[in-house]
């Protein structure tokens, strides 16, 4: 009963003057049933509005959950196909080397690092509410993932090496879908200053292949020193043929990023120095025998095809929980600052929810292969969007390159130096 109507009848209560008394108790009764009726009907719509599945609701579920499919009917093919196919060419042809060289700071052969790579660029296309972020290998990540492998293998050895990457992987997947929002409250410097570190830390860790030197990564406290001191350690031992090599691949990339930089808004596309480096190096490496003749440290054999899935290693996941919760944390916060940041520079919105879904898929799908925990990468990224990207159709185009190099291309990269 609404209010005027019970105004109303203690209203013509009252004026009945010696009965009001009496019909009190019945008055208040009667507003009580009415109140109870009502609030039994608003909680019955409610309930029938949220729990019956209609076709519309349907279709609004499945398209918030899946955006490819909302955005892809709508796709202006001759206004972008140019710029989706040129970013998304050019961007897979750089995962190719970086894949390579990543999985070296995961401490795994180079095929997971181009399974996680072609996966990401395929689910984020489908799950991602971005349109220019590309995501896959980071070295931040790649380092961390690393060194909880290195801490299993001393504890548990090879097939715990083998099992702990799928493992930490998988985890922080599911972290990222269920607490991902935690990452909305780390502080931009909070995130630099991590950042910076974990630079000096990812450098650190590939002087040993810059001079072709053999040694463990160490655990525990100040790892950073542990490992420059192993480094002067074991000086006397460089390979001068790793040693040349490397010199002379930053003498062509570092004068390269400076070309594409200065020119970049002549040219329509980067030059892919990087691509031209790997090849050649590879061509050189394997005709001049530099992995028999010199001993230096070469990609090793990269398989063709897919090899079978298999499961995470359940019993792994209590040792490596507060690892992979970390490495989530990071893993989404970088990915929703590149998104924001990008939609806000072009002008349209993203969903913080979807790509915490998205993120979180791009790990717990692959994780059955053995990748690696992906991320949003700021360096593809900027190439992605600076070549033309319009959609993530740049994605999928990127997803397929990367197909054709795990399905034909990989066993040529063989004698490719570390």
């Amino acid at each position: 009963m609404r209010l005027p109507e019970i105004n109303e009848v203690c209203g013509a209560t009252a004026e009945d003057g010696g009965e009001t008394d009496q019909h009190q108790p019945l008055i208040l009764e009667r507003v009580k049933k009415e109140a109870d009726k009502n609030w039994k009907t608003v909680v019955s719509d409610r309930l029938k509005k949220h729990c019956t599945c209609t076709a519309q609701k349907a279709k609004s579920k499945i398209l918030g959950f899946v955006p490819i499919l909302s955005w892809l009917p709508r796709y202006q093919c001759r206004d972008w196909i140019l710029g989706d196919a040129m970013s998304g060419l050019i961007v897979g042809i750089l995962l190719v080397p970086q894949s390579i060289a990543y999985s070296l700071l995961a401490g795994q052969d180079p095929i997971y690092g181009l399974y996680t790579s072609f996966f990401a660029s395929i689910i984020y296309a489908i799950l991602g509410s971005s349109r220019h972020i590309s995501v896959g290998i980071f070295g931040v990540l790649c380092l961390l993932v690393g060194q909880v492998v290195d801490r299993e293998l001393a504890v548990a050895g090879y097939l715990a090496e083998r099992s702990s990457v799928a493992t930490v992987t998988f985890t922080a997947g599911v972290y990222q879908v269920r607490v991902g929002f935690v990452s909305v409250y780390l502080s931009d410097s909070l995130l630099s200053g991590f950042a910076t570190g974990a630079s000096l830390t990812i450098l650190t860790s590939q002087v040993k292949y810059l001079l072709g030197l053999k040694i463990p990564r160490p655990q525990g406290w100040f790892t950073l020193f542990k490992t420059w001191y192993s480094l002067f350690n074991n000086i006397g031992k460089t390979n001068i043929c790793d040693l040349v090599t490397s010199l002379v691949c930053l003498a062509v990339l570092i004068p390269a990023k400076e070309i594409n930089n200065r020119f970049k808004a002549k040219l329509k596309a980067p030059i892919p120095f990087e691509l031209f480096v790997v090849i050649i190096a590879t061509v050189a490496s394997h005709f001049g025998r530099f992995n028999t003749e010199y001993g230096s440290g070469v990609a090793g054999d990269i398989p063709t095809g897919f090899l079978p899935p298999q499961l995470p290693s359940w019993s792994l996941i209590p040792n490596v929980a507060v690892d992979a919760f970390s490495i989530a944390i990071v893993g989404f916060a970088i990915t929703v600052s590149l998104s924001e940041m990008f939609a806000k520079k072009h002008g349209y919105t993203v969903d913080a929810n979807q790509e915490m879904y998205a993120i979180g898929f791009c790990n717990i799908l692959p994780s059955f292969f053995r990748c690696f925990t992906t991320s949003a990468a700021l360096t593809k990224t900027l190439v992605k969007e600076s070549t033309g990207c319009q959609t993530q159709v740049s994605g999928l185009v990127s997803g397929l390159v990367l197909l054709l190099v795990l399905l034909v291309i990989a066993p040529l990269f063989y004698s490719l130096q570390k």
